[in-house]
């Protein structure tokens, strides 16, 4: 079977009696099956042996459609074939045939047609015709001198068969990347797989220890076994090999890399029937050059740290695979598998970067090496004795690269490693170029590290961007310290990005898009790295004052509410007191801690007094915009005390000031306050007025950076107060419907802090309000969990309160109760722009529902008390209520009569206020007394007639109960 199948292949190769062979010709293109060549004008293209015999198959049906199947079995024969393998090899055709490339027309899922006049003839043979090499027998495959590698290759199946279909579509394949990420491991790995095919074997050839580069040829002669007299050059080895059939494994081409590709070349040229097997951290740059850029190992995502997940990623069993060969009682554990995912992604799963980690975790433990990677060279040093010199430690692995580059490429190196999170060659340009390097130098020299793999395209972040690997970049770093010049670097570093930042704001101020601050985002790390330089000893700390108050709407946009106040009051401790852009700055500063503040805990820190500094000092610079962030801060907490008249006098000085800015979202945000404030004060139809008005006119002028120019999406915060306007007003399906289209838009922002802001005033209550106690679930562990993302504690303490009334509601009182009354004590922590009076109340009737009654009693008198005085009356027919059921819940003898009063008395400052809801309840609670006393008409008629008001909301929690009891009264 083995003969015949040869016997098919070889059909027409073989030179016929009388000395001709076939050869087909189309135009400029002649394809020679006696010597299977491909030529272009006569001079042979370089094509690996399997692209061949598909161009031959092709040939032979000119035209005519040959599908995939066909291909495969004819040049595979016997074997199984992945669709991928044949699209390797036509890629490899289709390059050969350069400007041509479209002869070779694809049927899309059928097959592939060569199209062309190709002419077929009988050549006589100039010399002895090169016959197609025979296969091997499988049971005596050909001698080799790959060396032994230990244990299992992991994690490179696909590439190890990527770089077997490589080197049989085409005659030079260079497997190129960083130091330590595996090439020759890879490349023995698959010359072992493809050495079958070459009847005259596998010879290595390692180049590591080559210091002149004349001796690559004699290097390759001799791995080869050639006796060559005289002066053994490239031509000599090349002509020597012939039409030997053989897979030449260069190793290690780098540092002799115009000498090998002098030799690849003659190879191509002269050696019809070898193919060579290249590792090099440069690529070779000849024609027929097929380049396979070694990936990393694959390493877990930061966002997915279950033990399923990590265990499933190549790097981590890499490295679980050396701690078992060190350690033979080692046993991952679910606790330690992050930090074996932290070591992973930190050391970029370079391979022989985690190996040496690994050798290193053997001996230190873990964890000790996940903390320790920040000084990684002192760590990875525990190469295997076996390895090369060079690769015996980390340091000395990539010192071997940077002892190649030119002076020039050198400097370059070393300074992009100021960027931590990738640069554009503009910004390369900017921050590197001085007297001895501009900025088309940069250019090509990051194109040239690029070409050595010291620099990665990023692909991660959408815009052309280029970075270091972590652990090349640390290993620059190193570098740029040693020699001297971090300083100088560093603050140019800082200044580019503190100029990015404000040009990217003046942008916003002009063309009003989002762009400038998701730019500046994905500039997050530089400025981390930044900032860091310019706080530390020898830094510039003015520098570091002015880049904190610029990349605060940065932080802002991107939720790293934390950071954010870190980082200011780093700035503001060495911030100088004083006139001018001292004061300006200082003023910035102080708005920006007040404003992290917001939706956390305050602590020993007084945020209205922060606030009422900020406005001081904005009065005096004449700062419109300062002046309108702190009255917006200092009315925020005013609501919190439920201080409503200062809250109002604030709101209106705020809509006065906003009449001489020139920021037209600063009218809308003063009509926003005072719809807030009236609210609050129990005027529903003036404050649902100023609120659609400031919602009808945002969308129009409102982008990004306004958002975060008073620190959350006040589009989406004030849809959720219309809806708790509307529910009040007795439209509950509305203010569901409102609440929805809120939570959607906030989730769309992907803002932390408006979502957390939007989620506790808006769907939270409302689905509680409702009854609706599943929707509310989803809703309160959404807060629960977005509050404890961006530790805004505040609205932790709303989370938590709201979890409390979904107990109560669902019968848990006793442990709800105590749950809410926790969080009514920390609720003065809590720096939100909401009082807390309604979970007061909820408070009072869950202790009543237990008994006892004192202390609900003590409760609701205080706030009834407390809001009456304060003015914050949108909830007091609610108290009122709330004191008339649990004084009838009580008893006595006057407990009737009391509660009675409290109900009529609610039902009138509903009906007063005109809140349709809180009058339902009222009428209710009323309904339910009168009934008991036999009173059916007194109970009846007032529900009747405000049941009869609502005209949607019936499948909600109290109309149900409503018109439960009117059917009972009917």
């Amino acid at each position: 079977m083995y003969q015949r199948i040869q016997k098919i292949l070889n059909q027409g190769h073989q030179v016929s009696e009388q000395g001709r062979s076939p050869v087909y010709e189309s135009g400029q293109w002649r394809v020679d099956l006696g010597r299977r060549e491909l030529l272009a004008r006569g001079v042979a293209v370089p094509i690996g042996a399997r692209a061949f015999e598909i161009v031959e198959v092709l040939v032979r049906s000119a035209n005519e459609l040959v599908t995939k199947n066909d291909l495969m079995d004819r040049v595979w024969p016997g074997a199984m074939v992945g669709e991928n393998t044949l699209q390797v090899h036509i890629s490899a055709i289709r390059k050969a045939f350069g400007p041509d490339r479209a002869i070779l027309k694809t049927a899309s899922g059928r097959g592939y047609r060569l199209l062309g006049n190709w002419t077929p003839r009988q050549q006589e043979a100039a010399s002895q015709p090169v016959a197609s090499p025979p296969m091997s027998e499988p049971s005596a495959p050909p001698a080799n001198s790959f060396p032994l590698t230990p244990g299992r290759l992991i994690g490179r199946a696909a590439a190890a068969q990527h770089v077997r279909d490589l080197a049989s579509a085409y005659r030079v394949v260079t497997l190129t990347g960083p130091g330590g990420i595996g090439k020759t491991s890879l490349a023995i790995e698959a010359a072992r797989g493809v050495v079958a095919n070459f009847a005259g074997g596998g010879w290595f050839v390692e180049l590591a220890s080559l210091s002149n580069p004349d001796l690559v040829p004699t290097a390759a002669a001799s791995a080869l076994g050639l006796k060559l007299s005289g002066e053994i050059s490239a031509d000599a080895v090349a002509r020597a090999v012939g039409a030997t059939h053989l897979l030449l494994v260069l190793d290690n081409c780098e540092h002799v890399i115009d000498a090998v590709a002098n030799l690849a070349e003659r190879v191509l040229h002269l050696c019809p029937h070898t193919t060579v097997l290249a590792t090099s951290r440069e690529v070779l740059r000849i024609d027929g050059e097929a380049v396979y850029r070694v990936p990393p190992l694959d390493v877990p995502a930061l966002e997915q740290a279950t033990p399923e997940h990590i265990l499933g990623h190549s790097a981590v069993e890499l490295f679980i695979a050396r701690m078992h060969a060190l350690d033979v009682g080692f046993s991952p554990r679910a606790e330690n598998l992050a930090s074996i995912a932290a070591i992973c992604r930190r050391l970029d799963g370079i391979p022989l970067a985690i190996e040496f980690a690994a050798a290193s975790a053997a001996t230190l433990g873990i964890e000790s090496v996940a903390m320790g990677l920040r000084d990684r060279f002192s760590l990875l040093t525990r190469g295997q004795r076996t390895a090369l010199a060079r690769q015996r430690t980390l340091r000395a692995t990539l010192d071997w690269s940077h002892e190649l580059l030119p002076e020039v490429e050198q400097q370059l190196f070393r300074r992009l490693a100021v960027f931590q999170g990738g640069f554009t060659l503009d910004a390369a340009a900017a921050v590197i170029t001085d007297t001895r390097l501009d900025a088309a130098m940069v250019t090509n020299g990051v194109a040239n590290l690029v070409s050595k793999s010291l620099v990665a395209l990023d692909t991660t972040r959408g815009a052309t961007r280029w970075r270091l690997l972590e652990t090349v970049r640390a290993y620059a770093l190193g570098k740029l310290v040693e020699i001297g010049e971090l300083d100088a670097v560093a603050q140019r570093h800082a200044r580019y990005c503190l100029e990015f930042i404000q040009a990217a704001e003046a942008d916003a101020e002009t063309r009003p898009t989002d762009a400038g601050l998701s730019n500046c985002a994905a500039r997050i790390d530089d400025i981390h790295a930044a900032l860091d330089w310019c706080f530390a000893p020898g830094g510039s700390q003015a520098l570091g004052v002015e880049l904190t108050v610029a990349a605060v709407p940065v932080w802002m946009e991107m939720s790293l509410v934390l950071e954010c106040r870190t980082r200011v009051q780093r700035a503001l401790a060495v911030s100088p007191a004083g006139a001018g852009n001292a004061a300006q700055l200082r003023m910035k500063l102080l708005g920006a801690l007040a404003g992290t503040l917001l939706g956390g805990v305050a602590e020993a820190l007084d945020v209205n007094q922060v606030w009422a500094t900020v406005f001081d000092v904005a009065e005096e610079l004449g700062s419109i915009d300062y002046q309108l962030r702190a009255l917006l801060g200092m009315c925020r907490d005013h609501y919190k005390e439920s201080k409503l008249d200062e809250a109002l006098i604030l709101s209106e000085k705020f809509c006065a000031i906003a009449e001489h800015s020139t920021n037209p979202v600063d009218r809308l945000i003063g009509q926003r306050m005072m719809g807030y404030t009236l609210h609050f004060r129990g005027e529903q139809a003036k404050a649902r007025q100023h609120i659609e008005t400031m919602l009808n006119g945002y969308d129009d002028v409102a982008h990004g950076s306004y958002v975060m120019r008073y620190w959350f999406d006040r589009r989406v915060t004030a849809l959720t107060r219309l809806a708790q306007i509307l529910w009040l007003q007795g439209f509950p399906d509305q203010a569901a419907s409102i609440v929805d289209r809120s939570l959607h838009d906030a989730l769309a922002g992907g803002h932390g802090p408006s979502l957390c802001s939007m989620l506790a005033q808006g769907p939270c209550p409302i689905a509680i309000a409702n009854g609706d106690l599943e929707k509310a679930n989803d809703v309160v562990r959404l807060l629960l969990e977005l509050s404890a993302k961006y530790e805004l504690r505040g609205w932790s303490i709303w989370g938590h309160g709201f979890e409390s009334l979904v107990m109560i509601r669902r019968g848990a009182v006793a442990e709800g109760c105590e749950k809410l009354r926790a969080q009514v004590e920390r609720a003065p922590q809590a720096d939100t722009p909401l009082p807390f009076t309604g979970f007061v109340a909820e408070l009072a009737l869950a202790h009543a529902k237990l008994g006892e009654y004192q202390r609900a009693l003590g409760l609701i008198d205080a706030t009834l008390a407390r809001c009456a005085r304060d003015r914050e009356l949108w909830i007091y027919p609610e108290l009122l209520r709330s004191k008339g059921e649990i004084i009838l819940a009580h008893g006595g003898e006057a407990a009737t009569a009391t509660a009675e009063q409290l109900f009529v008395a609610a039902l009138a400052y509903a009906e007063q206020q005109k809140v349709l809801s809180w009058s339902l309840r009222a009428a209710t609670s009323l309904g339910h007394l009168r009934r008991s006393q036999g009173r059916t008409q007194d109970a009846r008629e007032p529900l009747a007639s405000i049941y009869a008001r609502f005209s949607e909301g019936f499948a909600t929690a109290d109309l149900r109960a409503a018109r439960r009891l009117l059917d009972a009264l009917a």
